[in-house]
């Protein structure tokens, strides 16, 4: 088993870590959900940097590293949902895009063709997680920032799925041409 892939197996290790603590009842709770939050979104970035670097790209990489990133935002979502710090509606827009992309990378796997994660994917992956990290410390009494920061995590997050789906279909929609 290559690095890139144990980094990727520790993040999805992380995500039932970080929900035990985020739903935990002790003094730091919220702070050490954080930490771990913030220690799995980094190894998002280190498996990326590591297959690439040392050429660890693999199959499993390939197919885990996505999952594991939409397990760890969604995970750390529904949480915001349920104590409603964050609106349904914005979930169901990242869950949207999520289920319409990963069923255009499916009908084009069946072509033989590969659609590679956008630039705005990437980004929209960085910002999610950047502000979901920002909603958790909107989320501790003790930090003095101001509560609209939560409404423009909200909008970064909602705008750049849209933006995101939207440029995945308009450079792949011909995938839906050839499919029968």
């Amino acid at each position: 088993m290559t690095t890139a892939n144990k980094v990727t197996i520790l993040r999805m290790a992380l995500i039932p870590v970080f929900l035990v603590v985020l739903y935990a009842d002790f003094r730091a709770s919220g702070y050490v959900a954080l930490m771990v939050f913030i220690v799995a979104c980094l190894t998002d970035f280190a498996d990326g940097y590591i297959a690439r670097h040392y050429h660890q790209i693999t199959n499993f990489g390939k197919f885990m590293d996505p999952l594991a990133d939409k397990m760890l935002v969604m995970s750390a979502m529904c949480y915001f949902v349920e104590v409603r710090q964050m609106p349904g509606w914005c979930l169901a827009i990242v869950l949207l895009r999520e289920f319409a992309v990963s069923g255009m990378r499916l009908v084009a796997v069946e072509q033989g063709r590969v659609i590679a994660a956008a630039w705005s994917g990437k980004i929209k992956t960085a910002s999610t997680m950047v502000c979901l990290c920002i909603m958790m410390l909107l989320g501790e009494p003790w930090v003095p920032v101001p509560r609209v920061l939560n409404m423009v995590c909200i909008a970064v997050i909602a705008g750049t799925t849209v933006y995101s789906g939207i440029e995945y279909f308009v450079k792949n929609g011909d995938v839906f041409k050839d499919a029968d």
